[in-house]
């Protein structure tokens, strides 16, 4: 089973920005899909965005776009993900996640598992 493990959260200001990084341990991870979601306190796990195995499709809450972008690097098995413009709500742990499926477009979020154990994003006002 794959390993995903985020790094790069933390605690910064308002208007300020971190890039989250998920490395995987597979050697096929450059088929699949990648995602990132993020839970806040008392809050249900959300979707933040998805970018397709070959990079071309990606995909945004609304809450997030234009604000952070995902991207990857196959050849380093990591996937990224961007964020400026950082605001109070979007303190969450951040979770990196990878499709069950194969190839195709990007996959609803229900399609996605293999889990990482999450990093903090903390953003103080």
């Amino acid at each position: 089973q794959v390993q995903l493990v985020e790094s790069g959260g933390g605690l910064v200001q308002a208007g300020g920005s971190l890039r989250l990084s998920c490395a995987a341990s597979e050697r096929t991870f450059s088929v699949y899909a990648m995602g990132w979601f993020r839970q806040a306190p008392g809050k249900e796990r959300e979707f933040v965005a998805a970018i397709g195995w070959n990079s071309v499709s990606t995909s945004y809450a609304d809450s997030v776009k234009g604000r952070f972008t995902i991207s990857r690097d196959n050849a380093k098995n990591t996937v990224y993900l961007q964020m400026n413009s950082l605001k109070p709500e979007d303190t969450a742990v951040y979770y990196c996640s990878r499709s069950r499926l194969a190839f195709g477009g990007l996959p609803g979020e229900s399609d996605f598992g293999s889990w990482g154990q999450g990093t903090q994003v903390t953003v103080s006002s």
